[in-house]
């Protein structure tokens, strides 16, 4: 059975080539461009297998949304990535912070991206 990917992030692009990327290595992905209205994709019939949310997100930030879901029993056993453009140990930290899993550093390639999923689940 396909491992299922949710990846929120409000830039269209970056969602949109993460979404490619991932379905050509075989993972079933579902996007939302607001981690505020994603809910419907994380606690649904099929729940994913990992979660990746973009840190600068208008609304609620990455952050914001990984301290929600590891604050709930239905969804704190997901591992979560925290991406962004930020440096790595500037990213590090506020995942660290959050309660993240890892993080995705922008700009990435298909292999990091596949890689760093695979390292995950």
């Amino acid at each position: 059975m396909q491992k299922h990917i949710v990846i929120i992030d409000d830039d269209h692009l970056i969602l949109t080539m993460a979404r490619d990327f991932l379905q050509d290595a075989g993972f079933q992905v579902s996007t939302s461009d607001s981690g505020l209205f994603s809910n419907h994709l994380i606690y649904a019939n099929n729940p994913p297998d990992l979660i990746i949310i973009d840190v600068m997100m208008p609304l609620m930030s990455g952050d914001q949304k990984i301290k929600t879901l590891k604050s709930k029993d239905r969804s704190r056993h997901i591992p979560v990535l925290l991406m962004s453009s930020k440096k790595s140990d500037e990213l590090q930290q506020l995942a660290d912070t959050a309660g993240a899993d890892g993080i995705i550093t922008k700009p990435f390639t298909p292999t990091s991206l596949v890689q760093c999923v695979r390292n995950y689940l």
